[in-house]
């Protein structure tokens, strides 16, 4: 089983790659899961926009697209992330790019784990992990 990490229509690189998978995989862990086949695409506003479109039927610009195919505790997905909305958010959140990128980056975990974040609790509760997750990181 893996995760990796791609990009898409853009030149990007994780800083630390290794680092951040081995900290997702903790997080999955903790959840009592365990790594499937996980990938996370890089992107830009554009591509993940087609996609939200095209897949979701959303005309809306997101940061995050999570497809699941997860089989029970095996946790794996793709997760889009447009990295033009990252930056974008960080500067309107006043956060780090990293730091906005991290969440980002475990928010798509958190809903392959099964959170949802419509409702107003489950935005909460959602938030709640991230940051609990956020502040493993080192």
């Amino acid at each position: 089983m893996a995760l990796r990490f791609f990009s898409e229509g853009l030149s990007f690189k994780l800083d630390h790659p290794r680092k951040t998978a081995s900290w997702l995989k903790k997080a999955i862990e903790c959840e009592k899961g365990q790594v499937g086949n996980l990938n996370y695409i890089f992107c830009t506003d554009k591509y993940l926009h087609q996609i939200n479109s095209e897949y979701l039927r959303h005309d809306d610009f997101t940061d995050v697209v999570t497809f699941d195919y997860s089989d029970g505790k095996d946790i794996s997905g793709d997760i889009f992330i447009s990295v033009d909305r990252v930056r974008e958010n960080a500067g309107k959140f006043d956060e780090s790019f990293d730091r906005e990128l991290h969440r980002v980056l475990i928010h798509g975990v958190l809903h392959l784990l099964g959170y949802k974040d419509k409702k107003p609790a489950a935005k909460a509760q959602m938030r709640k992990k991230e940051e609990a997750y956020l502040s493993l990181r080192q």
